[in-house]
Parts: C-alpha cells; structure tokens; sequence
C-alpha cells in the first residue's frame, strides 16, 4: 500500500545520488530487482523519527531529514497499529548495528546461483545489514513476515520491498 503521509511503522523509500546510488543500482539490477531509483530504505518510527542504515552504523534521526525529497512511503495492507507499534519497538535494539556492502554482494551471489559454502551461514552471522535487511528485520521482529517467497533471511533490496508493497 502507497500514501504520502507516513505513520510510525511505514517504510520509507528513496534514492541515492551518486557512485554509492549507482553501484547500488547495479546490484539490484544484479540481483533481479530491476534498474529504478530506490537504493534506500528506512523505517518511519514515532515522534516523526526514523531509523536507517548507514555505513557508519544504524542510527535514528529526525524525518524531517527527508524533507524536499522524493520518498514514497508504503506499508503493507492491514497494518494493525499493534503490529506498528512492536515494529518500531525492535528498532531501537538495531541502532548502531554495522552497514555491510558485502551483503549486495551475498544477495548476487546467492541469485545467480553460485554455490557458496557457508553463505546463508555468514549473512546470517556477520550482524551486519543493509538499509533493506533493517527494515525487514525490524518487521520480522515485530511478527510482521514481509516475504512469503521462500527467500533466505536477509535476503532482501530496497527494489525488492518496492516491488513487493508499491509495485
């Protein structure tokens, strides 16, 4: 489900300018999530804060960052304000949490079918994630199962939460 307005809970999907949006793109194309202008994620928490990915660790700061940018806000369909408010509880134990770049990298691999011993074991383990990986971690803990497609833990792209809730 689409709208403009964001509520504690939605996720937030935007672009990255520059080399880091453009290898960003690349690997999702890679991953088979296609080419479009969503390389980051992250979820809208309340008090209008919200909680992202970074390379220097998950942080929380202030929505009104975004503010002037393009950000389409979506959530799933049936969304209880329960299930809201235990997905922005779990934020708060992922705040400073590593970023890892390795993690595109993993999600290719693991797409093209290259077999890898011990894959699924080190994206599972490293306790470091992607904008997408937070989001979606933050939903599992929150007893919100986004994918149904049999997908790996983790295991997920900015372009794949879009084309799964706005697409």
């Amino acid at each position: 489900m689409k709208h403009t307005h964001p509520l504690p809970g939605d996720i937030g999907l935007t672009q990255i300018s520059g080399a880091t949006g453009q290898l960003i793109r690349f690997g999702q194309w890679i991953n088979g999530d296609g080419f479009a202008d969503y390389e980051h994620t992250f979820l809208v928490l309340p008090e209008d804060r919200l909680l992202e990915a970074e390379p220097g660790g998950a942080r929380i700061r202030p929505l009104s960052e975004y503010q002037g940018t393009d950000v389409r806000y979506v959530c799933p369909r049936r969304l209880t304000e329960q299930q809201r408010e235990r997905i922005c509880a779990a934020a708060d134990h992922y705040v400073g949490v590593p970023y890892s770049f390795l993690d595109y990298l993993a999600i290719a691999t693991h797409r093209i079918h290259l077999t890898v011993p011990g894959l699924r074991r080190y994206v599972a383990s490293t306790h470091h994630m992607i904008c997408s990986q937070l989001v979606d971690r933050c939903y599992q803990d929150g007893g919100v199962q986004l994918f149904s497609d049999g997908r790996w833990p983790g295991y997920v792209t900015p372009m794949a939460l879009f084309k799964l809730l706005a697409g």
